[in-house]
């Protein structure tokens, strides 16, 4: 199985970035996709997930509005478009794949290389 993250990028307070993830070697049309993210010093942090019945989502509460995640089940690919970013949202972002959509990081079996988002004010 591999999940490969693209889009990180700098971009100043306020703008927008879309990342995506491509996946392969796994049924991809029945696995959970989440987005977490680690900041320097700081613990993996839950981001959203999208389920693969009927494309239910879940956001934490710091990106509620803002971040919005998709999926392409033809294209093994799920999307995160971020807008109004904040220097706060600064940080490597995972994608990662399991069996149930929950917010814990352990119930996810695959995880992304990362790609790196930095937020300038």
């Amino acid at each position: 199985v591999q999940l490969v993250e693209s889009g990180g990028g700098l971009v100043q307070a306020g703008g927008s970035l879309r990342l995506s993830c491509a996946a392969s070697g796994l049924t991809f049309s029945s696995a959970h996709m989440a987005w977490f993210r680690q900041a320097p010093g700081k613990e993996r942090e839950f981001v959203t997930v999208i389920s693969w019945i009927g494309g239910g989502t879940i956001y934490a509460d710091s990106v509620k509005g803002r971040f919005t995640i998709s999926r392409d089940n033809a294209k093994n690919t799920v999307y995160l478009q971020m807008n109004s970013l904040k220097p706060e949202d600064t940080a490597v972002y995972y994608c990662a794949a399991g069996p149930r959509s929950h917010y814990s990081a352990p119930e996810y079996n695959y995880w992304g290389q990362g790609t790196q988002v930095t937020v300038s004010s």
